[in-house]
């Protein structure tokens, strides 16, 4: 996910989840809070959320306060791949399955949602049998029934109009790539995907070529959601998403603020899953940061939309005198840089790189082991499984550059004085400048001269998602981090490293790895139902991975979560990479 979370093998789903578990912070305190504490009394404690609720509370009523410095690559359920947007997307959105809501590693346990079940499976792992609950509608009061399930679906297909989501559903159902998606559908109700079925309005039924022990997992992201097709606006549908889920929209303006409001029409009795606390939602984005991290402190705003931590102006304030207003989760996520081959197309050159970098500077300049996280040496995460934190192919976790070995890579890839390159990275991010400044002083060091280029953060899609640009630009090197779409070797890796995987927009295989060895043993593991086998395999291609030198992973991510003293059920949860989950939240009034 992009910035996104998600789950695990379906088989043996219970050893897997086990194996996601996030690290757990000793809580301390408890309580409750008023609307003038300002962010000071009441709070429930530092780490009073990780992987429990704080402040539990059934109170309706008020206006929950996001503030963010990012917005949405999309707010379109079949476009969206930030992780943020994927657990906002619960209030306007729902699957046939979803996650259950609770606290921790219990997140990740997947139950129906518009489904009566959690579907019926062949022996053969092939076909999805789903039946969909009576009373689940549209904001219009309309039924939501199977052909929109469907539909919402089949826009994943449309990458030439709706690009930049997870292709999961599209690699699993059409790996031929057969279908055209709904734009370019001939057939009368638009609805041509072979790979899904529709005998009646309350039955879908998905029928795989190929086995995936994944496919539930898949099927509870955002881009299995319906969408209607007469409310379909294409390309602008992220404007005014149409709601299936407790909440609609009344106003947004991109950069700005935006406003959901309750969707009288939703049936709480269907959904045993969103609370749908507060009356409002509100979103207010800014650019500056720093600016945002003090009015949440103020208490002008419950939480940061994006959840990226507070930056280092304000985390000392924080620790020091609101600390229990903050919680301190494990993220799932893994912060790196990529190396685009078709700019420094030379491994040795790209090994230079990874030599030169001194990690610990890395570490220190994302905020050190409490605010940053631990150093990661190589692509996967701890909670996946085929992982090995230990795996150090180019000695990061010494905490130091190798200058030796960066100079001889040099040698090697015929540039002994270094060479020049650029370092995209987002401009709304202090966190990722202050990284690639870091990297930037480093290759300094062995001659290697980077420049920085910060670009729009908002237009991540266009701008690094596209190869063309990329290309164009020089990117050599690109600050950007991961969480698990769901924790599996497939969740994880595969948007990064399969080259089927690449697009022309909305891209995240950043470096355009196409690897014939790396694509088949994703074929071999997609198909594998025992999770330990799945992992060796995986394990595998983290290896090669490493060996193709286009991935220098900086830490494994840990965050400064603010939470304003106004909000109850706040807790982490595994299912979203350790952000709270929003669809559980109140607000004292």
């Amino acid at each position: 996910m992009t910035l996104n979370s998600s789950s695990r093998r379906r088989i043996a789903a219970g050893a897997l989840l086990a194996a996601a578990t996030m690290v757990v912070t000793t809580a301390c305190g408890g309580g409750s809070g008023d609307d003038g504490d300002k962010g000071k009394t009441g709070a429930a404690g530092f780490n009073a959320a990780v992987n429990k609720v704080a402040n539990p509370s059934d109170k309706k009523g008020g206006e929950l306060k996001f503030i963010g410095s990012q917005e949405a690559d999309s707010w379109d359920p079949q476009r969206g791949y930030y992780g943020f947007v994927w657990d906002f997307a619960r209030y306007y959105t729902r699957q046939l399955v979803t996650f259950k809501a609770e606290p921790g590693a219990a997140s990740t346990e997947l139950v129906p949602d518009l489904a009566t079940d959690a579907g019926k499976v062949s022996p053969d792992g092939l076909t999805y049998t789903f039946t969909l609950k009576d009373g689940v509608t549209w904001e219009d009061g309309k039924p939501i029934t199977s052909k929109d399930i469907k539909y919402g679906i089949e826009r994943i297909w449309a990458q030439d109009v709706i690009s930049g989501g997870p292709i999961y559903l599209q690699q699993v159902l059409d790996p031929k790539g057969e279908y055209k998606g709904p734009y370019k559908d001939t057939s009368a109700d638009k609805l041509g995907l072979k790979a899904i079925e529709t005998p009646d309005d309350k039955t879908i039924i998905f029928k795989l070529p190929v086995a995936n022990g994944d496919f539930l997992q898949m099927l509870a992201m955002p881009a299995a959601s319906p969408v209607r097709q007469d409310k379909d606006t294409k390309a602008k549908y992220g404007l005014k998403p149409f709601s299936s889920g407790p909440y609609k929209w009344q106003e947004y303006t991109p950069n700005k603020s935006m406003l959901l409001v309750r969707n009288d029409k939703w049936d709480a009795k269907t959904d045993t899953v969103r609370k749908a606390l507060p009356d409002k939602i509100s979103v207010a984005f800014t650019t500056n940061a720093d600016d945002m991290d003090n009015r949440l402190i103020e208490g002008e705003y419950d939480l940061d939309l994006n959840a990226t931590g507070v930056g280092a102006a304000a985390r000392a304030k924080v620790l020091q005198q609101h600390k229990e207003n903050a919680d301190n989760p494990q993220t799932g996520f893994i912060r790196y840089a990529v190396f685009p081959q078709t700019v420094i197309d030379n491994v040795e050159c790209r090994k230079a790189i990874i030599y030169a970098a001194d990690s610990k500077s890395l570490q220190t300049a994302r905020g050190g082991p409490q605010a940053g996280g631990d150093i990661a040496a190589n692509m996967l995460p701890p909670a996946i499984k085929g992982a090995d934190p230990k795996a150090d192919p180019y000695g990061k976790l010494a905490g130091k550059a190798d200058v030796a070995k960066a100079k001889e890579a040099l040698q090697k890839c015929g540039k002994p004085n270094g060479f020049k390159t650029t370092i995209a990275v987002r401009n709304n991010k202090p966190i990722e400048i202050a990284t690639a400044e870091s990297l930037q002083q480093s290759l300094k060091a062995v001659g290697i001269d980077a420049q920085i280029d910060q670009f729009d953060g908002a237009q991540t899609s266009g701008i690094i998602g596209s190869p063309k640009v990329v290309k164009e630009k020089g990117y050599g090197i690109i600050i950007m981090g991961w969480g698990a779409d769901f924790p599996s070797g497939q969740g994880f890796l595969q948007p990064l490293v399969d080259g089927r995987f690449i697009l022309q927009s909305g891209n995240n295989n950043f470096s355009e790895l196409n690897d014939p060895a790396v694509n088949g043993l994703f074929d071999q593991a997609l198909k594998e139902t025992d999770p330990e086998k799945a992992g060796e395999l995986y394990k595998q291609i983290n290896t090669k991975v490493s060996e193709a030198a286009v991935y220098l992973p900086f830490t494994h991510e840990k965050n400064i979560i603010w939470r304003s003293s106004r909000l109850t059920n706040v807790y982490t949860a595994d299912a979203y990479n350790g952000r709270y989950d929003y669809a559980s939240l109140g607000v004292m009034k």
